[in-house]
């Protein structure tokens, strides 16, 4: 799998396809003065037409953070796990992070990491997903979280586990995706989905440069 293989290369069109579905979790964000836990995870997967399927997850723990931050956090791990360029289709059901690297940060690398309504939030984190994002051609694909999308409830799953649970995981484990499912389809959730591969990519059209990261 990519995330098993050796240096990067550039990715063109026989680049491997890698969905990465992700989520984020912070709990207690309703109380002030205190520290909110929370979690970025998400699950990593490949198909072989041989083999099959090759799936690996990941969950990062942060002792105290926001939900946007374990939303850039999320792709930064996810993209940063892939061992050569890869074609991603990555699925968050965060409009901050897919409007983030869609739209938003095009301008503010333009500005020199500047943007018109003040100081950039979580600049640091942004600068390295850019940075990381760069070495892969990139697909950020937005899902309405809650909504029966079975891989980003698997996402939720596994962000939620690790903020409560306060532990991530060293690195890639791997995924528990298939047991989940079919314990969720057990109890009558889910009968209906096939676990099908797709080859389907748009890449953005505007990726960002691999020298955006590295502006003043």
């Amino acid at each position: 799998m990519t995330t098993d293989s050796g240096p990067g290369r550039e990715s063109g069109t026989d680049a491997p396809l890698v969905h990465i579905f992700a989520d984020e979790s912070c709990l207690g964000n309703q109380f002030e003065n205190r520290r909110n836990p929370g979690a970025a995870a998400g699950l990593i997967e490949q198909f072989d037409e041989r083999r099959g399927w090759h799936r690996r997850d990941f969950a990062h723990f942060d002792p105290d953070t926001t939900n946007n931050r374990m939303a850039i956090t999320s792709g930064i791990v996810g993209l940063g796990a892939l061992r050569q360029a890869c074609r991603v289709v990555f699925t968050s059901d965060s409009q901050y992070l897919i409007r983030g690297m869609k739209e938003w940060v095009h301008g503010w690398a333009r500005r020199g990491w500047r943007r018109k309504g003040g100081p950039i939030e979580n600049l640091d984190l942004w600068r390295e997903l850019v940075r990381i994002a760069a070495r892969h051609r990139v697909e950020w694909r937005w899902t309405r979280g809650h909504a029966g999308d079975v891989k980003n409830t698997y996402a939720d799953h596994l962000a939620v586990t690790a903020a409560r649970d306060r532990c991530g995981t060293d690195g890639l484990v791997p995924s528990g995706f298939e047991r989940w499912l079919a314990e969720a389809q057990e109890r009558e959730r889910y009968v209906e989905f096939l676990d099908l591969p797709s080859d389907a990519f748009a890449e953005d059209p505007r990726p960002p440069a691999r020298g955006m990261a590295d502006r003043d």
